[in-house]
């Protein structure tokens, strides 16, 4: 479906939960600018909610002596529909993106599409298609709050970012103000939803996220700038770890079929990866602190005799053997990330961050033309309208240390390092 044609949808989203509710006699509750239309029914068992934002982005990107490369686009026009059903038994969300997809991203105009069902107050069970807690921690904060214009390296090279299936997740407090969050999930390990057949197995994957100094005020823990400049020190420290059993794609989850490989009788044949993170994110009045480290590993079946071309045909070539190939189609090693920003009182925030990857020797981080740049130094800047993630004016300039033969957005070989200056507008509703 091409990018124009997903509009005529727009009308739908908007009208459909909204005649529900005026069957149950509803009411208008509060408008607020960044968090929407809220809308209950009388007897308060139900609750709707419809909110959205657009960012306008610039980019700039600069090589050495070779040309630089400049672009307009919206980088993101995003419809969320949530809301509760049963006195707060149900839960959903449905979450639509109008822009121009990437290759970064999940390539569909739904992204967010479950349902929560609460049997306790401390338990929650969500199926559909939701992010993942076994992603770094970064990939858990929205969109519309990050402290930086886009995000790091390290979610960009490991990153499934959604998919398909159960999860499970628990909120129990141990005592005073600690608190205790782990998590399971059951997902298809094929990326978000997608036409067509999906490969590979099951992915398994779980986390654990410790809260020392309580909880985090208006979910401060899954937004990125400290918004709300919280008034005692907060914390969370997290591990994650998840394992597919099979994989079509270069990260474990990210896409459905990209890449293919069969054993002598023609069956499908594909490579296991697993993944290991461990962050934290810590905010107090004004102060934003986030760090991440993520390692990546592949198991590859002896049985590989093909592989799958982009036409279909099969091939019995491997460079370098059957191992070291397919590994070399994937994302594998490791990395960190550490970003800071201080927000001051009149709005106004500033934050840097350092992101270092560690590619295996066989690994698809080596490609010249998408990777092989493993050092980022990063600054921003934000200017906040309101006292929200609302409205803000933001930019951010990165210096990466490129390996010798890295390529640029043109296929040119690059003489010198690469910068690139974002600046991005965001207004939501």
């Amino acid at each position: 479906m091409k990018t124009l044609n997903k509009w005529w949808l727009m009308p739908i989203l908007l009208a459909t939960p909204l005649e529900a509710l005026a069957q149950t006699d509803a009411r208008f509750d509060k408008y607020t600018l960044g968090e929407g239309i809220t809308v209950s029914a009388r007897d308060g068992g139900q609750i709707f909610n419809l909110r959205g934002y657009v960012q306008i982005q610039s980019d700039s990107r600069f090589y050495g002596n070779t040309d630089a490369y400049h672009r307009f686009r919206v980088r993101r026009a995003r419809l969320r529909a949530s809301g509760r059903v049963a006195n707060g038994l149900i839960n959903y969300r449905l979450t639509t993106d109008f822009s121009e997809t990437l290759a970064d991203e999940a390539s569909s105009l739904i992204h967010d599409a479950f349902i929560t069902f609460h049997p306790t107050g401390s338990i929650a069970i969500s199926v559909g298609q939701t992010p993942v807690a076994t992603d770094v921690r970064e990939l858990g904060i929205t969109s519309n709050t990050l402290a930086f214009t886009d995000r790091s390296k390290l979610s960009s090279a490991f990153g499934t970012i959604r998919e398909v299936g159960i999860s499970i997740e628990g909120d129990f407090r141990l005592g005073g103000d600690m608190f205790l969050r782990p998590e399971i999930s059951l997902t298809d390990g094929d990326g978000a939803i997608s036409p067509g057949h999906r490969y590979g197995g099951l992915k398994y994957g779980a986390r654990v996220n410790f809260l020392p100094l309580g909880r985090f005020r208006q979910a401060g823990e899954f937004s990125g700038t400290d918004i709300v400049r919280e008034f005692a020190p907060k914390l969370s420290i997290g591990v994650a770890a998840s394992y597919n059993d099979g994989v079509s794609d270069r990260r474990g989850g990210r896409s459905s079929g990209e890449i293919l490989y069969m054993d002598a009788n023609q069956d499908y044949s594909l490579p296991g990866y697993g993944k290991i993170i461990a962050d934290f994110l810590f905010k107090y009045r004004g102060l934003y602190i986030l760090g991440e480290y993520a390692k990546t590993t592949a198991t590859v079946p002896d049985d590989i005799v093909y592989r799958v071309r982009v036409d279909g045909t099969l091939a019995t070539t491997f460079d370098g053997g059957v191992e070291n190939y397919v590994k070399g189609r994937m994302m594998l090693g490791s990395g960190i990330n550490i970003e800071a920003s201080y927000l001051f009182p009149a709005l106004f925030s500033a934050g840097a961050r350092y992101t270092r990857l560690f590619p295996d020797d066989n690994s698809y981080m080596n490609n010249t033309l998408y990777y092989h740049r493993n050092t980022v130094y990063e600054i921003t800047a934000a200017k906040y309208i309101t006292r929200s993630h609302a409205v803000k004016i933001q930019a951010s300039f990165s210096w990466t240390d490129a390996g010798e033969g890295s390529r640029d957005v043109m296929n040119n070989v690059m003489t010198g390092n690469e910068s690139a200056l974002q600046c991005l507008l965001q207004i939501s509703f």
